[in-house]
């Protein structure tokens, strides 16, 4: 069966293979470049595969190659709104967001595949390493650059209008793959750093959008140990940067209250935590589990992976997802994602929620 596919083109070596995958099955491929800034000159630039000024030109060299059509849409707007303002206004109220995550659920696969089924197509490709099976989602054979955690966040719908044809190989061999069909991205570095932060300074960046705000560093009883510029420069787990020199021990940070703009600091073994519970939890791999139900978890992008038992129960604001870890965590932050795996081989996506409240170990557990 020939299919209408979006390939999305980011510019970067995994979404030019993908597209050219999906073209050589048959498909009837158009490449789309999603220009993501009004003035580009702000964000990142360089070679770097994801979002830079130089992205376009490279994601429209490789559509030529693979003879497809190409466009670019100006997601400028949207991407502004979904992802940058909600980046700063997740670190003012005390959070730590994922701004790729978040670009992949609102921009990537809500806004572009909206647009994209208006327009008649039946699915969007992307160059994401992950597999599907069986309409769910599954880590990639590449486990170091498996992207199913920043994927968790897709509704079932999403899923099902979604491809991902990189999912079964390496980034070793969709490189290779490139210098073969003569994809001049074959050897072009892979995105690490935010794109809308040119420099790479976030703790600037946030500076400049929501002003110094000077306030007191405490510890575990409420007393001040120094001040800091901003509690919008810390996160949950952060060592560096507290700027209390002379301490007899290594202290982190526990926690973030922006009412009163003070920043929590104590030992390592005061970030164990064995309960969280998140909000607006999504299925796209499962029916709500709504009893307690053994799975695995992650906590973090590239993070370790928790044997944990997860159930969703409805809460005082709506639909919660409560996760009790077999083994504590350390430096889980709010407003990143807990993304539930099966309880198998814990490879295969059954949903996700945004972390609202942790529960740390006691000292005695």
């Amino acid at each position: 069966m020939t299919l209408r596919v979006l390939a999305a083109m980011s510019g970067g070596v995994d979404s030019a293979v993908a597209a050219a995958r999906v073209a050589e099955a048959g498909h009837d491929v158009t490449g789309v470049h999603l220009a993501l800034s009004k003035n580009p000159q702000s964000y990142r630039t360089g070679a770097r595969g994801c979002c830079t000024v130089e992205d376009s030109h490279d994601a429209r060299r490789a559509a030529d190659v693979i003879g497809i059509p190409f466009y670019v849409w100006d997601m400028s707007e949207e991407f502004d709104r979904e992802v940058v303002q909600d980046f700063v206004a997740e670190y003012e109220s005390g959070n730590t967001p994922n701004p790729c995550l978040r670009c992949n659920e609102k921009i990537k696969f809500e806004a572009v595949l909206d647009r994209a089924i208006a327009l008649g197509f039946d699915a969007v490709a992307t160059g994401h390493h992950v597999r599907k099976v069986d309409g769910r989602l599954v880590r990639s054979v590449d486990e170091a650059k498996d992207q199913s955690y920043v994927l968790g966040v897709l509704d079932a719908e999403q899923v099902a209008h979604a491809m991902f044809p990189l999912g079964d190989c390496t980034k070793d061999e969709v490189r290779a793959e490139a210098e073969r069909r003569g994809l001049a991205v074959a050897d072009k570095p892979d995105s690490h750093d935010i794109c809308f932060i040119a420099d790479g300074d976030t703790a600037g960046f946030l500076n400049r959008r929501l002003g110094e705000r000077p306030g007191d560093i405490l510890d575990e009883d409420g007393n001040v140990l120094g001040t800091h510029r901003g509690s919008h420069a810390f996160t949950v787990g952060q060592r560096k940067g507290l700027g209390l020199g002379g301490a007899p021990d290594p202290r982190y940070v526990l926690s973030i209250e922006p009412v009163n703009n003070t920043v929590t600091v104590g030992p390592r073994t005061s970030l164990r935590v064995n309960e969280i519970t998140g909000v607006r939890p999504v299925w796209s791999g499962s029916e709500p589990l709504t009893e307690p139900t053994a799975c695995h978890v992650q906590l973090r992008a590239h993070g370790e992976v928790y044997a944990a038992t997860a159930h969703q129960r409805e809460g005082e604001s709506g639909p919660e997802l409560v996760v009790r870890l077999a083994e504590p965590a350390t430096g889980v932050a709010t407003g990143q994602a807990v993304v539930v795996y099966d309880g198998g081989k814990g490879d295969t996506v059954l949903g996700s929620a945004t972390i609202a409240v942790t529960a740390r170990v006691s000292a005695s557990a």
